[in-house]
């Protein structure tokens, strides 16, 4: 059904979250994120929004990702059906898959990178997926994006894609959260999203307006227009 990654950047103090799947609108489901909090990812055959934003919030709070993600699955009788995984302001990063998720359903966690998945087309797909952002170059949404696609390359989900989404947090940027809710190449139409949004006439602006490391930042004077 889903894949899904988060990752921390400790030198630049950037969080990147990607997701895919062969259902719809993968972003507004799965991912969720700030940099008060760190991120998350909730995702299964019945997936809990109210997780993903539950453990961000026992994050904010001061849990670590572990302490927050056993925290929220405990509580749940459903959680068998869902899979959560949570990256906290450490870097620090746990997961969950529910004993009734779909096969194939797993999660890796190490410091700085969680992965997960279910209805998977094998068992190479989650490491295809780690290793496809770790050997990947350039920014962290260019390596979002390399990871996605290792893993589509290596069966990916087993019925195939449909929706795709980004999402990446940094303190000198504003946000960018990428969505393709619904295509028949959601990579293809993910990689042309994310150059549009980074590239001109559109990103020409994004220098001036708040960051988390300057909330009042604005042009000197009025663009023109």
């Amino acid at each position: 059904m889903t894949f899904s990654l988060l990752a921390h950047d400790h030198e630049t103090g950037t969080y990147g979250g990607a997701a895919a799947t062969g259902s719809l609108c993968v972003g507004g489901w799965v991912l969720r994120g700030g940099l008060d909090s760190g991120l998350s990812a909730s995702q299964g055959t019945a997936p809990s929004t109210f997780w993903g934003e539950d453990v961000l919030r026992a994050m904010r709070d001061g849990s670590t990702a572990e302490q927050a993600v056993a925290e929220i699955t405990g509580a749940d009788p459903g959680r068998g059906h869902r899979q959560l995984s949570a990256l906290d302001l450490a870097g620090q990063s746990a997961g969950f898959t529910g004993d009734a998720s779909v096969p194939h359903a797993s999660h890796i966690a190490e410091p700085g990178l969680v992965v997960a998945g279910n209805m998977l087309g094998g068992e190479r797909v989650l490491p295809a997926l780690r290793q496809g952002y770790l050997d990947a170059a350039g920014g962290m949404a260019e390596r979002l994006l390399a990871a996605l696609r290792a893993a589509d390359a290596d069966a990916s989900d087993r019925r195939g894609l449909k929706s795709a989404a980004l999402l990446v947090l940094t303190p000198e940027a504003p946000p960018l959260t990428l969505r393709i809710d619904y295509a028949e190449a959601p990579l293809d139409a993910l990689e042309a999203l994310l150059a549009r949004a980074t590239g001109a006439p559109y990103a020409d602006w994004l220098d001036v307006v708040p960051v988390a490391v300057d909330r009042t930042r604005a042009p000197e004077k009025a663009p023109d227009v």
